[in-house]
């Protein structure tokens, strides 16, 4: 790994400048790091802005930032039918993520190592700044949290998690510099190690910190507990995922139905745990809805669109299956949309990205009690859930782990978790062609603006298997993120 930091600080430094209106901090020039790290006030600048950078920072229009790692995860997944739109489709067919010399594989790795770096100087140097001491432990703690985040994503994204032994991706923990060694690949068992370790240290130090609620991109107590949530799911610690889910989600309800229709744009929305807040003068981070939002005239790609077998999960009394219409643009008769995103503002394409819901806990604690034998806590945790969208009971028909499972395709469809459920539990892709019982095109009725109506075929999948002719299977090397030919070729230790 080379010498990122100081490249981000500048960048940081510029994105701050431009956005302190939603980050309200004091931008600084770029200048050496023992003066940027001299005082609590300075780092929270850094930290403030390697969140702006990770956001903001655009790579291509089709790699809007951070938030369009989760583009990509659901893109590779089972129930989003991506268009030939610009910008996923080839992430969709599986040819562009094991491929080390796209610009998508270079630009994730430069996200996430970035924001580690930066966070590794903040944790080394935080203690030594002036300043409040309660400030300088906040500081700390979301340091250590932030680059648990990053860590966990590779973890879930650039290895599978069969034994543990799996090698996956260099872990750094102490700032770099011109002299610094590029780290050979941990096992995936060492850097979710790293990720959970990260995470116990970060939350007695946030213990005390109360945001204010409208800045929920700050890292809190609840954040950090949710991403112990995660992790420990992840690595198959199951008793400490459900403490930790339960940690995370207290003070957070479930949303109406209601508002789990207005769009998912908005970080008030009482469910919301952790997400990325919007306005006029930042909005970069918007331009993830223009592959989310497939009903505002507005949104330009409109590529996100549902596999129509993905329907069929839902009962009809579910709120979620409202979502669920076909498209009547002529270009795009056939495809089934499901509503889920919506731009906040169509006249200033901005709405609020989600990072966390209580909705995810709660999946998070059926899952692992169903791990543990307990299948009346598990179906109680995901009941709740279903209650709050209207849906009916599970009583045990059926496998209730395949249940869950399902149930987190529904209720986290275009949110980030796709490939990652696969990878992790050792699923497959599962794409099938939309047809009649014939085997001939499934024709539906779909109304024009006129009042009229055209018969169409209706789209579904257009990627039915892996690059190489086969069908999809589990533990396919076409699911897992490449390491960049860059890193390949700068960091001679990272076979070893």
């Amino acid at each position: 790994m080379k010498n990122h930091f100081f490249l981000a600080i500048i960048v940081v430094v510029a994105l701050v400048a431009c956005n302190k209106s939603f980050l309200d901090t004091k931008p600084t020039n770029a200048i050496p790091d023992d003066q940027v790290f001299n005082s609590a006030d300075n780092i929270e600048t850094v930290i403030n802005g390697t969140w702006s950078y990770m956001f903001e920072e655009f790579f291509t229009y089709a790699v809007p930032g951070y938030k369009s790692i989760d583009l990509t995860s659901d893109a590779m997944g089972s129930d989003i039918a991506v268009t030939q739109s610009y910008g996923l489709r080839d992430a969709y067919a599986f040819t562009e993520m094991v491929d080390n010399t796209k610009n998508r594989v270079n630009a994730f790795w430069t996200i996430l190592y970035k924001v580690i770096d930066n966070c590794n100087n903040i944790i080394a140097k935080v203690d030594n700044a002036t300043g409040d001491a309660g400030k300088k432990q906040r500081l700390k703690g979301q340091a250590y949290a932030l680059r648990a985040n990053c860590y966990l994503r590779l973890a879930s994204l650039y290895q599978f998690n069969q034994t543990g032994s799996e090698k996956a991706v260099p872990i750094y923990t102490e700032p770099s510099g011109p002299a610094s060694e590029g780290k050979p690949r941990a096992t995936v068992a060492e850097v979710y190690a790293q990720v959970i370790a990260d995470l116990k240290l970060a939350i007695p130090l946030l213990q005390n910190y109360q945001r204010n609620p409208t800045q929920k991109w700050k890292i809190d107590a609840n954040v950090a507990n949710g991403l112990l949530a995660r992790a420990y799911l992840y690595n198959r610690q199951w008793s400490d995922a459900i403490t930790a889910a339960v940690a995370a989600r207290q003070g957070y309800t479930l949303m109406s139905g209601d508002d789990y229709n207005k769009g998912f744009n908005d970080l008030n929305n009482v469910e919301w745990i952790w997400g990325h807040g919007q306005t006029p003068n930042q909005s970069n981070a918007s331009y993830n809805f223009h592959y989310l939002d497939v009903s505002s005239p507005a949104s330009y790609y409109q590529s996100f669109m549902a596999d129509p077998f993905f329907k069929n999960f839902f009962d009809s009394s579910d709120v979620r299956f409202k979502l669920f219409d076909w498209d009547t643009l002529p270009d795009q008769e056939g495809y089934l949309r499901y509503k889920k995103f919506r731009f906040r503002d169509p006249s200033a394409l901005i709405g609020d990205l989600v990072l966390m819901r209580a909705a995810e806990m709660y999946l998070i604690e059926a899952e692992a009690y169903a791990q543990l034998g307990n299948p009346g806590k598990s179906a109680a945790a995901l009941n709740a859930l279903r209650d709050a969208r209207s849906a009916t009971h599970y009583q045990g028909a059926g496998s209730l782990m395949d249940t869950i499972l399902i149930e987190r395709r529904k209720e986290l469809w275009g949110e980030g978790f796709a490939i990652s459920d696969i990878i992790r539990t050792g699923g497959t892709v599962v794409r099938k062609p939309f047809l009649a019982y014939n085997g001939e095109d499934s024709i539906i009725s779909v109304p024009r603006g006129n009042g009229t109506f055209v018969e169409v075929a209706a789209q579904g999948h257009l990627t039915l298997r892996q690059p190489d002719g086969n069908p999809f299977t589990p533990y396919s090397k076409y699911y897992l993120f490449a390491i960049p030919i860059s890193e390949v070729q700068n960091n001679p230790n990272l076979n070893k």
